[in-house]
């Protein structure tokens, strides 16, 4: 026997729905005679009766039933797919993955994403916030958002956010009872807070420069963490020093929360990037989120 042909089935399903041909024909949007004739072809390849017909009412015969059991609802499930998947004039639909890193979601995700979504409702993003560097072709991300240091330079870059700097910070009450480093070296001798690279493993060590020269201070401390906010609330509370990217921490640095400490040592890195494959390969929403967030950050700045 051959395969009931999608769109005899589908009359077929409407016809039984509605136990009327010139209802069905009315969803459907065809005549009433080709609603019967699409009816027949199907009864004729299966070579049963589906609809007991008389002059009143139309009504599934046993064979019907059960083909409207079994084919119903995966009918039903695959016209709701097509109806997700489609698109109208200028809308579009898809799909949006991105790696992004815990400190970047302040500057990149929150203040992106709403307006990015009222503006594209119909774009599913999921945003995996790890701080791993990821092989985004590998795990099946359109794309990533790094430091430009940690892309590799295949990628294409956008840039996201401007230029910020790196600066350790604390709390005036913990400066007050340990004194306040003047050398990178200095550091060795405080509590400072830092977390492991989820690649390596390995505890970070605080970058500083200065003119030409650089410094990757070893720090420790008796609290390792990942989570930012962990960091600061400690930091604010006079149990440590942090290192932070500045811009985040304004609101406590303008309150008197936190100072900066060996201001003249911060580094400055060129900010966050977007990155991805290749501009042949960027998806429609990928494109989409790029242009949104440009132009946010253009308004921003």
């Amino acid at each position: 026997m051959k395969t009931a042909p999608m769109t005899q089935l589908q009359v077929f399903l409407a016809v039984a729905r509605h136990r009327s041909f010139s209802a069905a024909a009315r969803e459907l949007g065809v005549s009433a005679s080709a609603v019967s004739q699409s009816v027949r072809q199907l009864e004729a390849q299966l070579r049963v009766t589906l609809l007991t017909r008389t002059t009143r009412s139309v009504a599934p015969t046993e064979a019907g039933r059960r083909l409207v059991e079994a084919a119903g609802p995966a009918m039903g499930q695959a016209l709701a797919a097509l109806t997700a998947v489609s698109a109208r004039p200028g809308e579009v639909v898809g799909r949006l993955k991105l790696s992004v890193p815990h400190a970047a979601v302040p500057f990149v995700i929150t203040p992106v994403l709403p307006t990015f979504r009222a503006r594209h409702p119909r774009v599913e993003v999921d945003v995996v916030v790890e701080n791993r560097l990821v092989d985004i072709v590998t795990e099946g991300y359109d794309a990533g958002v790094r430091l430009s240091e940690a892309i590799e330079r295949d990628m294409v870059q956008v840039r996201l956010t401007d230029a910020f700097r790196l600066i350790v910070v604390g709390a005036p009450a913990y400066l007050a009872r340990h004194g306040t480093p003047e050398r990178p070296e200095d550091l060795l001798r405080h509590e400072c807070f830092t977390f492991r690279s989820p690649t390596t493993g390995a505890l970070y060590a605080w970058e500083l420069e200065r003119g030409r020269k650089n410094w990757r201070v070893p720090v420790r401390g008796g609290v390792v963490t990942s989570d930012r906010e962990v960091i600061m609330a400690l930091a604010e509370a006079g149990a440590g020093l942090a290192y932070a990217i500045e811009p985040a921490v304004q609101e406590q640095l303008r309150s008197g929360k936190l100072v900066r400490v060996l201001e003249a040592y911060a580094p400055t890195v060129p900010g966050f990037f977007l990155y991805f494959p290749s501009r042949a390969q960027r998806s429609e929403p990928l494109r989409l989120f790029v242009e949104t967030a440009k132009e946010l950050a253009a308004k921003r700045g």
